[in-house]
């Protein structure tokens, strides 16, 4: 017998049990996600009687906790095994926004996905010059992920004003996003475009300066204009001076021809002072600026012309240290952060939530714990935890759990974890695990197939609490699923179709709960890859 014939007798549509990686797991996302746009396929409304959109079942049981509530967002601290559904729970709380954010738009929050961090530490890497990439994660600043935070929600809100909403971000701006913002007065303006010409992280984010310059109705001011005037055009006074001077005063007029003398080199000399102070002195200026702030935006993938572009459209007052972030000091970030909040409240979004996960996953970490301990730990501070409207959920390996618990106190003090809403591990008791598979199972079967426990796919003489208690050695939903797939296929791979045997025995259910606590078991002692 094969897993295809035994799915059809008990009206299964699809394997319930195959999925080990939330982001690809299509039962789950029929489970858990109603069309979310980015984390899960466009898969419609679900017309099972017996399936909820993240119901309880399909839930982790501290899931409230770690939400929160989303109409004020707040910081979580979550710590988990591999495969104890991290990636999951940072889906269904994508989810869980979106919905919010359509039956709420008066406190809609936006979201800000910081879980692949590939580009944002490579590029840590390239600007620190050091050969060993351990070397360059030590030397990771608080204000290096709140540039990276701040470029990741930039980039998203100038792409849709300029190019309309689009319809797989998880946070569309509105249709009319540009009369908004103009509407918003010229703060929000100012702000939005300072914010664009710092962190757009766009191939082309100078053109792009100037198209939002252009839909947002900013134009040069009078006094640069005459500047501008004056440098490229001021010789021309002196010329008419110099021109009357020597071919229209007439050879009697020797002190007029004399005073036009000196009025053409004044001319001249005061053309000359405009012209180097333009094209000499305000170019190495800019220039300048942009070497400090290429220096300082270590995580974002702007070039230095790009930066000097940029700021030289700025205005002179915002182009000072007090509202770029040209050197180390955080408190230009969070100006920035407020700057963004701002934006973000004229499109209707009153909140900001960051969803932090998969620590372990990009190739200069590759699971050293170091390496995550490094980048995660700037994070850990109070101040930046406990913003207002600004929330972290932060999805962590368990492994930083124990690097965290060998911190002395005044690290502790400063974190302020106490506040954090701390989840020391994310466990699954047998009795969850059952819960969640039986969900699944229901979630594959066909509309109109009778109702069926998961106790149904086993012998009468295998009774709950051995089906719980075998889930129970496996802790993880990851885990769970690989034991009641092999259960289903040893079954299946030892009898026949015309045996007509549709119920897994317990000798086989002892035999791969055995097997796969072991397998377990080496897995947490780092002597089995999977």
């Amino acid at each position: 017998m094969n897993l295809s014939q035994f799915f059809q007798h008990w009206s299964i549509t699809e394997n319930p049990f195959k999925g080990e990686e939330a982001r690809d797991d299509a039962v789950f996302a029929r489970l858990g996600l109603r069309g979310v746009p980015g984390v899960g396929p466009d898969i419609g409304p679900d017309t099972r009687p017996d399936t909820q959109a993240n119901s309880p079942t399909s839930t982790h049981s501290d899931f409230e906790k770690v939400l929160g509530s989303i109409a004020r967002p707040s910081t979580a601290v979550v710590f988990g095994e591999k495969g104890s559904g991290k990636t999951a729970i940072r889906m269904q709380i994508a989810d869980h926004v979106r919905r919010h954010n359509l039956d709420s738009p008066e406190q809609a929050v936006w979201i800000i996905n910081y879980d692949d961090l590939n580009a944002v530490l490579d590029c840590l890497h390239e600007r620190s010059a050091e050969k060993d990439p351990a070397d360059s994660l030590k030397a990771m600043r608080l204000v290096d992920h709140i540039d990276a935070l701040l470029s990741r929600a930039t980039t998203a809100i100038v792409s849709q004003v300029l190019d309309g909403p689009m319809a797989d971000s998880p946070c569309p701006v509105p249709f009319d996003a540009g009369k908004r913002l103009r509407r918003g007065g010229a703060a929000i303006g100012h702000d939005l475009r300072l914010l664009q010409s710092v962190y757009d992280d766009a191939e082309r984010a100078v053109q792009r300066a100037r198209a939002l310059r252009r839909v947002l109705r900013i134009w040069p001011s009078g006094r640069w204009l005459v500047r501008l005037c004056l440098a490229w055009g001021g010789w021309l006074f002196a010329a008419a001076a110099s021109y009357w001077a020597f071919f229209r005063t007439a050879d009697d007029a020797a002190d007029l021809r004399t005073g036009l003398q000196i009025l053409a080199a004044i001319l001249a000399a005061g053309w000359l002072a405009v012209a180097l102070k333009h094209f000499v002195y305000e170019r190495w200026r800019i220039r300048r600026l942009g070497h400090r702030l290429f220096k300082q935006l270590r995580t974002i993938r702007r070039s230095e012309p790009s930066l000097e572009r940029a700021v030289g459209l700025l205005s002179r007052v915002d182009q000072s240290s007090l509202a770029l972030p040209m050197h180390d000091s955080d408190e230009t970030r969070y100006a920035m952060l407020d700057r963004l909040k701002r934006v973000l409240g004229c499109l209707g979004y009153h909140g900001v939530l960051v969803l932090v996960d998969r620590i372990d996953e990009p190739t200069l970490v590759n699971g050293d714990a170091d390496r995550m301990r490094s980048i995660i730990w700037p994070m850990f501070n109070n101040k930046f935890l406990q913003q207002e409207s600004f929330g972290l959920t932060m999805l962590l390996p368990i492994e930083l759990r124990y690097a965290l618990f060998k911190e002395s106190s005044a690290f502790f003090q400063e974190a302020r974890l106490d506040k954090q809403n701390l989840i020391e591990r994310l466990s699954w008791t047998g009795s969850m695990l059952y819960d969640l598979c039986d969900a699944r199972l229901k979630a594959c079967r066909a509309v109109d197939a009778e109702p069926i426990a998961l106790l149904d796919l086993f012998a009468e003489d295998v009774t709950g609490r051995d089906v719980v208690d075998a889930l129970d050695q496996m802790h993880q939903p990851r885990d769970a699923f690989k034991l009641l797939y092999r259960c289903l296929s040893e079954h299946c791979s030892n009898v026949t179709a015309e045996q007509g045997q549709w119920r897994v025995p317990r000798l086989v259910l002892e035999q791969v709960r055995k097997q796969e606590a072991e397998r377990v078991q080496q897995l947490y002692r780092g002597i089995r890859p999977a």
